[in-house]
């Protein structure tokens, strides 16, 4: 989907990156003792990103796509907003 949207708007793609990264079965959400599920239930808790982001001095809009757990966003996808220097900027997710 990412790559769909980016090939429209002629968008510039980056990945989001786990610093510890995630195992298939830290991503079964079936199980409540994996990875996910334990991230998505600490309300406050973030998850630590690879700080590789690129410069967004020169973009007015940033669209960030990620899935949706336990009927809001990746931890890992909060605490990436909460990095990114977005005062000003047109934030779209989907």
């Amino acid at each position: 989907m990412a790559q769909t949207i980016a090939n429209l708007t002629r968008a510039d793609l980056h990945e989001i990156k786990s610093q510890a990264p995630y195992t298939q079965a830290g991503l079964n959400w079936h199980d409540p003792q994996s990875r996910t599920s334990i991230e998505q239930h600490e309300h406050h808790g973030r998850v630590a990103c690879v700080n590789d982001f690129p410069s967004l001095d020169h973009y007015d809009t940033i669209i960030i796509g990620h899935p949706i757990w336990w009927g809001i966003p990746p931890r890992l996808v909060a605490n990436a907003i909460d990095q990114l220097p977005l005062d000003g900027k047109t934030l779209a997710t989907f």
